[in-house]
């Protein structure tokens, strides 16, 4: 199981919302960088960096982050955050995204988001599955549509989708445990989908949990951030 820390910006600095309410926000750190150098130094190969700005905005905002990030580490990003046309998806790859990860414009233009599949490939596109009470949220989770988030991520898969990162809304940012039952679930329903565990990670114990059920990769972040799991650990996860 990769694990996969995450690197929320807002005003080019590290933060953490607490169920994506940009009003519950706490800053962790001034730079970046140093925080994703952190995370190369200990054996981590994988990053979720999210423009927050960006998803705002509905265009790319801290693509510097992007940037300096990519350049100066050997880490594998998935970009995330106001990627909405063509124009931005081209931008974060230029700026050394490795993948992007779409979520809202996979509900609301479906036609530009499996252009994408077929353009830049399977391996370098994400769907972003973020359910409420088993139910598609978009739109910072402001907004609840109809779709059952099994039958969505299954559609997606049928049209070529293999990486999904699906975050249990109820969970995210409130360190009391991630979604294992729902996760599980996806799994047997759609087999071989690459599913990234997202939302609710509090200790050590949530991870080796979710590590047995076969997830391909589980996000890390607030329970790094406020010191519940630690450098030293995810270090020993990865070797």
């Amino acid at each position: 199981m990769e694990i996969i820390p995450a690197i929320d910006i807002i005003g080019g600095k590290c933060v953490r919302l607490t169920q994506g309410d940009y009003e519950q926000k706490k800053e962790y750190a001034d730079n970046p960088l140093e925080v994703a150098q952190k995370f190369e130094s200990a054996g981590i190969r994988r990053l979720h960096l999210v423009d927050l700005d960006g998803a705002k905005a509905k265009t790319i905002v801290n693509k510097a982050v992007l940037e300096s990030i990519a350049k100066n580490t050997s880490l594998k990003v998935d970009f995330g955050g106001g990627v909405q046309s063509d124009e931005t998806i081209q931008m974060a790859f230029e700026a050394g995204a490795v993948q992007v990860t779409g979520g809202s414009i996979a509900v609301k233009n479906p036609d530009l988001f499996e252009g994408w599949i077929t353009k830049h490939g399977a391996e370098k596109i994400i769907l972003g599955a973020d359910a409420k009470d088993r139910k598609i949220a978009i739109s910072g989770w402001e907004e609840t549509t109809e779709a059952d988030v099994i039958d969505f991520i299954k559609n997606y898969v049928q049209k070529g989708i293999s990486y999904v990162i699906c975050t249990d809304v109820a969970k995210d940012g409130l360190l009391q445990g991630p979604s294992v039952d729902l996760y599980k679930e996806i799994l047997q329903e759609i087999p071989g989908v690459k599913l990234i565990a997202s939302g609710g990670v509090s200790k050590m114990e949530d991870l080796e949990d979710l590590q047995k059920i076969g997830v391909y990769g589980t996000i890390v972040g607030k329970a790094f951030y406020e010191g519940r799991i630690t450098l030293e650990q995810l270090a020993s996860f990865v070797k």
